[in-house]
């Protein structure tokens, strides 16, 4: 049997083969789902054709996006830390001209948002080209939790009892949603969860009565916001790698540190 005749796309398949969107992701161009979309809009050629879904590509494969070679080789495995202020959209171009957190980076090729944070709320926001990086953080499967300070709206601010309902559950429109954990702060909470729907806290809070008047994130993972102030960054260690992606695995000391730092400056 002719080796291309089970390949979607007609290139050479083999022990080196491997679906398009996972090549672009590693090359740090996108995340497999932001890459997906970028194959559907027409804007990846493979050796000069314009590539569909489920095409699969060998390293031999010329591949690029909107006319640039895609270069997976030689792009440098980089994350930035972020303090994304409010009023940024996390996209590398807006049609609408607004801000993007792309202005705030360095120029690194293949630097990219590590999912999503919306337009006006603030705080941790990871920046990479590492697209393995990009896929651990963002699917599902891996729940990295995602810690949140939220200041609400009203003349109380919401009391343990309605967080407790929190963690229960509360019916959106998309389904129910539960928080890992939820406890008040100065007029507002504090609420983490596990997943990460679109403006996912903003509708928990709002569906307990308590509509949230500013938003920001604090901790993905094992790793902390810290002391970066609205616009500021700078590139993770090794070691703030392994501690975002093994959480169970910082040493006490260090989350201890870290949440005492957190607390007494948003508490």
């Amino acid at each position: 049997m002719n080796s291309n005749e089970n390949n979607a796309g007609g290139s050479n398949s083999g022990t080196n083969a491997e679906r398009l969107q996972k090549r672009l992701a590693r090359a740090g161009v996108a995340s497999r789902r932001a890459a997906e979309e970028l194959i559907t809009a027409g804007r990846v050629t493979v050796n000069g054709e314009v590539a569909t879904l489920g095409r699969t590509v060998t390293p031999v494969d010329e591949v690029r996006v909107d006319g640039s070679l895609v270069e997976t080789a030689t792009t440098e495995r980089v994350t930035f830390i972020l303090h994304k202020p409010s009023g940024y959209v996390t996209t590398a171009h807006d049609e609408l001209g607004r801000h993007t957190v792309m202005e705030a980076m360095p120029n690194v090729p293949g630097l990219h948002p590590v999912g999503r944070l919306d337009m006006d709320s603030e705080g941790l926001l990871l920046l990479t080209t590492d697209g393995d990086l990009t896929l651990t953080l963002t699917h599902p499967r891996y729940g990295h939790e995602k810690a949140y300070r939220a200041w609400t709206d009203g003349e109380y601010p919401p009391t343990q009892e309605e967080l407790d309902g929190l963690i229960e559950g509360v019916l959106l429109e998309d389904g129910v949603a539960k928080a890992i954990d939820a406890t008040p702060a100065r007029v507002g909470a504090f609420v983490t969860i596990g997943d990460g729907r679109k403006r996912q806290v903003r509708r928990m809070l709002d569906a307990i009565g308590h509509p949230v008047v500013r938003l920001m994130r604090y901790r993905i993972g094992g790793l902390w916001l810290g002391d970066l102030e609205p616009g500021e960054y700078r590139e993770l260690s090794e070691r703030e790698l392994y501690n975002l992606q093994n959480p169970d695995r910082v040493p006490p000391h260090v989350r201890e540190r870290d949440e005492r730092e957190t607390m007494g400056r948003w508490g």
